[in-house]
């Protein structure tokens, strides 16, 4: 067999191994495997390409920048709180794009040194249309990717305000950006080699990365899942667009993967909330939400501890319906304890998830699977709501938007028509909160003034490790 059919059979395989990774990721229960699967997928197409590249002689470099890469890995995976999650899901996809400006950047750098007599060993130091196009593409994604992500994080991680920031004549300004990276896009795509090429090339690299900070600045914490979801599909894209800049069959492949599964998942999470991706990602959701929507009638009532056990105590049916709360309590291990005490306590339990709950896709599926929640108590929100009616205690730890019946009621909210879980149904709600503030996207919960609600207010794990002790003594 030839070395070239052989290199292209191990990314074959390497191909293979994405695309089962990615399918196992979609259910809890295989979702491990799927991620061995997937990486032992890159470590083949990695070891291949630097075979095939032959780029041995540059050995220190890559055995430095492996080792590098491995101890900021290993270190993340260690030391990062699953609170934190969200941000470094950001940062992940931020520096995904990072190397892929990084590779169509170097590329054009090595044709144009090789153009200006810098290199002398390249054998066709010229630039086709198509290359310079593909060049343009991995460059403009790439640049978007990092900096849109590094704001997201920065708005997820608290350093910068969760909420939308607008201002006068925003979408005419980021329209104009837009039109000034790609008219300098084609003008550099036309002209590759052309005396003006690389000051074109600087032109739509600045101009791309403000596209990025421009681009997310009017979305809301509230919207941030699918900003997560748009830049792991970003990332993919670029990546597949620096796959052709080098010519690497196996970049190709895997990019376009991450690509059209990020933007799948993104789609699904706006059909969970009733919204278009253009109203997600332009109608500046959360920059006043505070003001939208009808007044309040009534008013909070709060619950002790004790009293709360006594309800508990006597139900039948008990759903958890977890949000960002619980992750920022890290209340995740208590409240499977509590679960697994209502069970032997004769009671149903459930887990509730809204695809869009916390900050990120899955959150509250990864906070739950690793406090080993089984996987048959996790259910949809579609599964659920048929049956809220005939629960007797619906207990909403740091949820707000996905539970609040403002989306079914109030024609004046910004999430109205968002299908949310029908908490309010059941036979009564324990809402778990620090105070009484509004949730993360700025808009107050309906659901915390109807009768049949009480609060629990303070930390979630302190509440719910008290409930547990109750149930104890």
């Amino acid at each position: 067999m030839e070395a070239s059919s052989l290199i292209n059979f191990f990314y074959i395989v390497s191909a293979i191994l994405f695309i089962l990774g990615i399918k196992m990721l979609g259910s809890a229960d295989t979702a491990r495997r799927g991620n061995r699967l997937s990486s032992i997928g890159m470590l083949i197409a990695v070891i291949v390409t630097l075979i095939d590249k032959q780029v041995f002689d540059s050995w220190v470099w890559i055995a430095g920048g492996i080792g590098a890469g491995a101890v900021i890995g290993f270190i993340a995976a260690k030391k990062v709180q699953m609170t934190s999650m969200p941000e470094l899901v950001a940062l992940f996809n931020g520096f995904g794009g990072l190397a892929s400006l990084f590779v169509g950047w170097a590329e054009y750098q090595k044709i144009k040194d090789a153009n200006d007599g810098l290199i002398g060993d390249l054998l066709n130091p010229s630039l086709d249309h198509f290359t310079a196009s593909v060049v343009f593409l991995a460059v403009f994604i790439g640049d978007i990717t990092f900096t849109g992500s590094i704001y997201a994080w920065g708005k997820l991680s608290g350093k910068i305000g969760g909420q939308a920031k607008v201002f006068s004549g925003q979408k005419a300004f980021n329209m104009m950006l837009m039109l000034g990276v790609l008219a300098c896009g084609v003008l550099y795509a036309a002209a590759p080699d052309g005396e003006h090429a690389y000051g074109l090339f600087l032109a739509f690299v600045g101009l791309s990365l403000l596209v990025g900070i421009f681009g997310v600045m009017p979305i809301g914490g509230g919207d941030m899942p699918v900003v997560i979801s748009l830049l792991n599909s970003c990332s993919g894209l670029a990546a597949c667009a620096a796959g052709f800049v080098i010519q690497n069959n196996v970049l190709i492949v895997a990019g376009c993967l991450v690509g059209a599964s990020g933007l799948i998942l993104t789609i699904i999470m706006c059909k969970a909330m009733n919204r278009t991706l253009a109203n997600v990602l332009f109608s500046g959701f959360g920059a006043s939400a505070q003001k939208a929507g009808g007044k309040q009638e009534g008013e909070m009532k709060a619950i002790s501890g004790e009293d709360a056990y006594y309800v508990l105590e006597a139900a039948s049916s008990v759903v958890f319906v977890p949000g960002y709360g619980m992750a920022v309590a890290q209340a995740q291990h208590a409240v499977k304890e509590l679960g697994e005490i209502l069970e032997e306590n004769g009671a149903e339990v459930r887990y509730a998830i809204h695809p869009v709950a916390g900050r990120m896709p899955g959150h509250m599926n990864v906070l739950l699977a690793e406090a080993d929640v089984p996987y048959e108590q996790l259910s949809e929100m579609d599964d659920v709501n048929p049956i809220m009616t005939t629960v007797d205690v619906a207990i909403v730890i740091g949820a707000n938007d996905v539970v609040n019946p403002a989306a079914g009621e109030d024609p004046s909210s910004p999430i109205y028509g968002m299908p949310i879980i029908n908490v309010f149904e059941a036979k009564t709600v324990f809402a778990l909160k620090r105070g009484q503030g509004a949730g993360f996207s700025g808009l107050v919960n309906q659901l915390f003034f109807r009768e049949n609600t009480r609060m629990l207010y303070g930390d979630a794990k302190a509440t719910v490790t008290d409930l547990v002790g109750q149930f104890k003594d």
